[in-house]
C-alpha cells in the first residue's frame, strides 16, 4: 500500500501523461507557473478532485460508474446553512465519477483500483477532502476552512477573516468511515454541525475488474454537543480522540440524510 503523498503524486504525473497523450484535450493539472505572475499558484489537489473529468475510449471501461439513488434521501431532513439535498447529491455523484475516472486509469495501466491500494484511513480522508471541496462548490452559504486541518472544514463564507480559522463554530465538520452506523473518531469533543459519510468497499469479489465500485450508504448531519462525546482511552504515544457515545450517535442518527 503507498503512502497517500506517494499515491498522489503517481496520480498526478499519471494524469499529465494521458492528457499530454490526448489529441486536443487541455492539460487538467497545470505543470508549470508564468514567472511574470508568482501570485498565480496551482490548483489544490482537492479542486483537481472535484473538477478532473478523463476522457475514456468508448467500449473499453471495465467496470461501472456508480450513481446516487434520488430516492433514499431524507425529504425531511432540516439541514443547516442553507444547504440542499441536491447539494449531497451533487456532491457524492463528484466522488463516484472521479473514482470510475481513476479506477479506470489506474486499470488500464494494470494497477490496483484505488480502493485496493489504499488504507481504510487513508482512503476515508481522501473522501472526506473530496466530499469537503465538492460541497464547498454546490453549496450556498459555505465554503472550505482555508486554515490547514482547521475545525470546522466547512465555514460560512465571510465570517471568518479569509475563510480562515484554526477553530470556529460556523460551520460543519466533515468525516468518512465504514463503520456502519456512522461512529468516527475525532480529535476532540466540541459543540458543532457534524456530517457523516458512510461508505463501503467491495475488497472481495474476484477477478478484481468485476467488484462494484466504492457505494455511499449512510449519510448524518445532526448538531451535537461535547456532553454527546466518550473520551477514548490512549497509551502514552496514542493520539487523544473521542467518539459519540451510545446516545449520542443515537441522536446524530436520527438526522440522517441518506440511507440505502
Amino acid at each position: 500500500m503507498l503512502h497517500t503523498e506517494v499515491l498522489l503524486t503517481t496520480l498526478r504525473k499519471l494524469f499529465q501523461v494521458s492528457t499530454e497523450n490526448s489529441v486536443g484535450t487541455a492539460h487538467i493539472w497545470p505543470t508549470t507557473v508564468k514567472a511574470e505572475k508568482p501570485e498565480v499558484s496551482k490548483p489544490s489537489f482537492a479542486d483537481f478532485l472535484v473538477n478532473a473529468s478523463v476522457s475514456r475510449t468508448p467500449g473499453k471501461m471495465p467496470h461501472v460508474r456508480n450513481t446516487v439513488d434520488p430516492s433514499k434521501f431524507n425529504s425531511k431532513a432540516v439541514l443547516p446553512y442553507g444547504l440542499r439535498i441536491l447539494d449531497f447529491q451533487a456532491a457524492m455523484q463528484d466522488a463516484y465519477d472521479l473514482f470510475f475516472d481513476l479506477n479506470g486509469l489506474l486499470l488500464d495501466r494494470g494497477l490496483q483500483r484505488l480502493d485496493e491500494m489504499l488504507r481504510p484511513a487513508a482512503m476515508s480522508g481522501i473522501i472526506s477532502d473530496l466530499l469537503t471541496a465538492s460541497l464547498a462548490k454546490h453549496a450556498r452559504s459555505l465554503t472550505a476552512n482555508q486554515y490547514f486541518n482547521g475545525h470546522p472544514d466547512l465555514v460560512v463564507a465571510g465570517v471568518y477573516p479569509n475563510n480562515t480559522v484554526q477553530a470556529g463554530s460556523k460551520g460543519v465538520e466533515i468525516k468518512s468511515t465504514r463503520k456502519a452506523g456512522g461512529a468516527v473518531d475525532t480529535h476532540g469533543a466540541r459543540d458543532q454541525w457534524m456530517c457523516v459519510f458512510v461508505y463501503q468497499v467491495d475488497n472481495d469479489t474476484e477477478p478484481v475488474r468485476d467488484r462494484a465500485p466504492m457505494t455511499f450508504t449512510e449519510v448524518y448531519l445532526g448538531h451535537v454537543t461535547v456532553a454527546d462525546f466518550r473520551k477514548n482511552p490512549r497509551s502514552d504515544l496514542g493520539t487523544r480522540t473521542a467518539t459519540l457515545h451510545r446516545e449520542g450517535i443515537k441522536l446524530l442518527r436520527s438526522h440522517w440524510v441518506y440511507i440505502v
